[in-house]
């Protein structure tokens, strides 16, 4: 197995967006290449073709390297549910839900041979695995029950690359000190150091790189600017840098707010809306917040019942029915989806105590925790004419409690969600995704506050993505030391 491994020093320097480069890269110079990251914590999801669920980032990689992604190239997924309580997901399926000690204690050995045997048939595919770390392999306190950085890179025998994000600051500091909190069977791992999101004149970085080469006896293999690249998170800290991209709402003519639920899951929903000209997103924790939008979102969340409560509990359950009074346009997306309905019911103690609540009562709907999570890919065509893709996870079941105008009806038969000219709920994330809806959505709205609306000739989502992967690949392969990335990896064999 030939592997090459990204880590970090620390959380968002940038591992994720770096494996996929490299995957991209390696894809255009005609290797077959797959992602791998044995043991993911995201909320950010991703649903393979047969229906498995695993991070997101390794799905985004998985299409960068121009391949169908598969359960082998993150075979562990933790999904935080909240009290140090994670949903444990194997090879795509729910597997337990675990509290953090019970997960080191007794799963993380147990769980070896999935890893290898993951490692063994991608292995036997693909001519190079481009590895991708967590957080940062020098945590003291978890090293012991560590599967996710520097044993994969002993497990794959894999050169390790050091990423540092320098507009954090203390980019030195975080380097020597990461190198220093390494045993040294795992430094003689780390062969290069990559300085990431850099701002500035590259030659006021010599003296310190020269410094940093010398001290640590590792060659810096690239020093990469900063780059706005429209490329999927998974981890919830990107949600600053989304409120960062438009912080100011009065620049813009169609003010959308999205209720931040303290569990917040598959965020990337939102990410088109960033994009859609004349349209500011902004985030909205409290009732003072909220304002008067043109449009409401109520996003997905791990924890439908706890986050339906905390809405109840800050007033925005208030504020959210005054809005639906003064006609503002409503969105619902699977957990809020579930809240924009009449019941909530957890007689199982699925995702609370157990009981039944009263929703929002916006759509006539009730909805049954069960057992079983959905989890799958879908496509239809919307109620307004509009060709949908995109993916469910979730585990509830909505049923109506009169006729409704089904928004979606699936290719395989089903029909998902409830639309209205004010309110629509739907289970099917990823719906803005589909540029054309989002853009006609929109344009209605231009249209009833006079605005001009907008050409609909617009890229497909697959189309603006794969622009972002082909500029990735320019960006990164222009600096960074393409020639000794291939030696390292040549030397893994």
């Amino acid at each position: 197995m030939r592997a090459i491994m990204i880590q970090g020093t620390s959380s968002d320097v940038g591992k994720s967006v770096l494996c996929t480069a490299l995957c991209r890269i390696l894809a255009n110079d005609g290797f077959r290449v797959a992602p791998f990251k044995s043991q993911n914590m995201a909320l950010n999801s991703y649903i393979t073709k047969d229906g498995g669920e695993i991070g997101r980032a390794q799905g985004v990689q998985a299409e960068a390297a121009k391949i169908d992604a598969t359960t082998d190239m993150n075979p562990i997924l933790l999904k935080p549910k909240g009290d140090m309580v994670s949903e444990v997901i194997l090879h795509g399926k729910h597997f337990a839900n675990m509290d953090a000690l019970s997960y080191r204690e007794n799963f993380v050995e147990t769980v070896m041979p999935e890893i290898r045997t993951s490692l063994a048939r991608l292995s036997e595919k693909f001519d190079v695995l481009v590895l991708e770390g967590a957080g940062s392999p020098a945590e003291i306190n978890l090293k012991s029950r560590d599967i996710a950085n520097m044993r994969m890179a002993h497990e794959t025998d894999a050169a390790v690359i050091l990423v540092a994000d320098i507009e954090r600051g203390g980019v030195f500091a975080s380097i020597v000190g990461t190198l220093m909190l390494l045993d040294e069977k795992e430094r003689a791992r780390v062969k290069g150091i990559v300085i990431n999101k850099f701002r500035g004149m590259k030659e006021l970085l010599t003296n310190g790189i020269e410094w940093l080469e010398n001290y640590t006896g590792i060659p810096v293999l690239g020093v990469i600017p900063y780059m706005d690249v429209q490329i999927e998170a998974e981890d919830s800290m990107a949600l600053s840098s989304l409120r960062l991209k438009k912080p100011q709402q009065h620049e813009f003519a169609i003010d959308v707010a999205v209720i931040r639920l303290p569990r917040i899951s598959n965020f990337t929903d939102l990410d088109p809306l960033f994009e859609e000209p004349g349209v500011g997103v902004r985030f909205v924790t409290s009732l003072s917040d909220l304002k008067n939008p043109d449009v409401l979102i109520l996003p997905g969340t791990k924890n439908t019942v706890e986050d339906f409560l905390w809405l109840q509990q800050t007033g925005l359950m208030q504020g959210v029915l005054r809005l639906a009074a003064q006609g503002c346009r409503i969105i619902g997306i699977c957990g809020g989806y579930q809240m924009l309905g009449e019941t909530i019911r957890d007689e199982q103690a699925i995702e609370s105590t157990g009981g039944t609540y009263l929703a929002l009562g916006l759509l006539p709907i009730e909805t049954t925790f069960i057992g079983e999570k959905q989890t799958i890919q879908v496509s239809g065509k919307s109620c307004t004419g509009h060709e949908i893709d995109g993916y469910e996870i979730h585990l509830g079941r909505s049923v109506a409690t009169k006729p409704v105008q089904s928004f979606i009806a699936f290719d395989d038969g089903r029909v998902d969600g409830v639309y209205t000219e004010q309110v629509i709920g739907t289970y099917v994330h990823g719906i803005f995704q589909n540029r054309l809806f989002t853009r006609e959505y929109f344009n209605d709205i231009r249209k009833h506050m006079g605005l001009e609306v907008l050409s609909t000739d617009v890229l497909s989502d697959f189309e603006r993505r794969e622009q972002a992967y082909e500029m990735l690949d320019q960006h990164v392969r222009e600096h960074l030391n393409m020639k000794k990335i291939y030696n390292l990896i040549d030397s893994s064999v």
